[in-house]
């Protein structure tokens, strides 16, 4: 079984958890594709089979999240689920927290929470986190595509925001630094990611579902091809070529058919279907990942 699910991950759930219920199932290679937070909900892209070779290049695509930000609270974290550090008073000015959200939309440097997949010395932050260390990080670059409120909830401190970013935003981050903008610190409340790449949150499929179509015989209804998930266009490769894409050698343009004006990357086939994922480069096409 090779290909994608796109899991809609219920609070509770680790992310490795997903994983480990999915290759149960499917009794094969399974990966994700980006960890979602244990409380946190919404769309986790899961790879099947050689689609795991794909697995960098989808976590690589923006994702899109709908998150609660809770003033006048610093929590160790940075979400609700930790012990809170600080708290504040505060001066619930709707007009001011629309200005200072705005003002996060772009290109700027964001700092990892200390927990956090990413790691240090071979441990990651949040082992570290939990032992009572704090470690210097270093900020990373990311981009907001897109950040608006979406509503108000005065009556509990809070406001929900609409966020689309880049790969590597930290939802936690960006909530503690709107709270540190507007002077009374934040935490994240509940989270929800709505889209991942291609994956949205209209089509996701609960783990509760997926067991029962697993019972059914009908698993491979829910998987999805690597072409709908990475759509690079389609091209096929002669007979005569089929030895050297099998031994993953570079192919020269007189051994396949491309569509008109090819450029970039695209999805090769030859005639027992998916052999791999090429570079267009000039006369030649160049393997990136061979399936």
């Amino acid at each position: 079984m090779t290909g994608f699910f796109n899991v809609y991950k219920e609070a509770g759930y680790t992310s490795h958890d997903v994983v480990a219920i999915i290759r149960k199932l499917t009794r094969g290679k399974v990966g994700h594709t980006g960890t979602l937070d244990p409380q946190a909900e919404g769309v986790l892209p899961i790879c099947l089979g050689r689609a795991t070779k794909l697995a960098d290049m989808v976590m690589g695509q923006d994702k899109a999240y709908i998150a609660e930000v809770v003033l006048g609270v610093v929590t160790d974290t940075g979400d609700m689920t930790g012990e809170v550090v600080n708290q504040s008073l505060v001066s619930f000015d709707e007009a001011k927290i629309l200005q200072v959200v705005e003002g996060f939309c772009g290109q700027q440097m964001q700092m990892p929470p200390m927990y956090s997949a990413i790691k240090i010395g071979g441990k990651k932050l949040y082992e570290l986190a939990r032992q009572g260390q704090v470690v210097e990080r270093k900020p990373r670059g990311v981009n907001i595509e897109s950040i608006k409120v979406l509503g108000f909830q005065p009556e509990n401190n809070s406001f929900t925001i609409d966020v689309t970013c880049s790969k590597g935003t930290y939802i936690r981050s960006l909530c503690m630094d709107i709270g540190e903008a507007l002077g009374c610190g934040a935490a994240m409340g509940a989270l929800l990611r709505t889209r991942s790449g291609a994956f949205s949150l209209d089509t996701a499929v609960k783990i509760g579902d997926i067991r029962m179509v697993a019972d059914e015989g009908r698993l491979n209804d829910l998987v999805l091809d690597v072409g709908k998930v990475l759509p690079f266009p389609r091209g096929d490769i002669k007979l005569e070529g089929m030895k050297m894409a099998k031994n993953g050698n570079t192919l020269p343009g007189n051994l396949v058919i491309l569509p008109a004006r090819a450029e970039g990357k695209i999805w090769l086939y030859g005639p027992d279907g998916l052999v791999g994922l090429y570079s267009v480069e000039g006369s030649r096409l160049c393997l990136e990942v061979l399936m």
